[in-house]
């Protein structure tokens, strides 16, 4: 016999502790983006999503800031290694478009919408450059290994010099929005990384 008032109770939910909680708490940030933008991201709207305590999410991630990173990290690793064209003007023109496409997606809403936030007094500017590091760059050493490869005659680029195409691409997204058209990729690519990741004698 049915105990009254307990015929229509969900089960708990099984606890969840480490790589899966985060995995569910990273997975809810990722659909709220996607389904409602970065002004909808909240922690009560989050912790709900993925069935987890505030609590838990402020331990791993104290700021909207950090959500977004995090998730963003995540949408970029899932990603596989930069499609080989057979040319370095086709691999960095490849992987720039599919770095563009992605910021049709939760990955522009949480770039825009982190970046806006990074810059507000509580944040402070150096925020931003926490933010954007680590984003968009970590292909180019596997694009200009393969050119090596290839016998193609590359220069071995500063960090610095290593992130402007991705810094291009981003400052054009937060002004312009997406999607992103192939004559900026292609202004990107030809003015600007092939002068810089080429050797003069090449």
């Amino acid at each position: 016999m049915t105990t009254p008032g307990r015929e229509h109770r969900l089960p708990p939910r099984p606890r969840r502790r480490g790589a899966a909680l985060e995995d569910a708490i990273l997975d809810a940030v990722i659909e709220i983006l996607d389904e409602s933008g970065y002004g909808e991201l909240t922690f009560e709207a989050v912790a709900q999503r993925a069935g987890a305590g505030k609590a838990s999410i402020y331990r791993r991630w104290p700021t909207r800031v950090d959500l977004a990173r995090a998730a963003a990290q995540r949408l970029l690793g899932e990603e596989a290694a930069p499609p080989d064209t057979g040319s370095l003007r086709g691999d960095l023109r490849a992987w720039i478009r599919l770095t563009a496409d992605l910021l049709t997606g939760p990955l522009g809403e949480a770039l825009r919408g982190a970046s806006a936030e990074a810059l507000t007094p509580t944040h402070g500017g150096g925020r931003l450059s926490s933010l954007s590091s680590g984003w968009f760059g970590p292909n180019i050493d596997v694009i200009l290994d393969r050119a090596r490869q290839r016998g193609e005659s590359v220069v071995q680029p500063s960090a610095l010099v290593r992130s402007t195409p991705a810094t291009l691409l981003r400052f054009h997204f937060l002004t312009h929005g997406a999607p992103i058209d192939d004559e900026i990729i292609d202004g990107i690519v030809d003015e600007v990384a092939l002068p810089l990741f080429t050797s003069p004698r090449a």
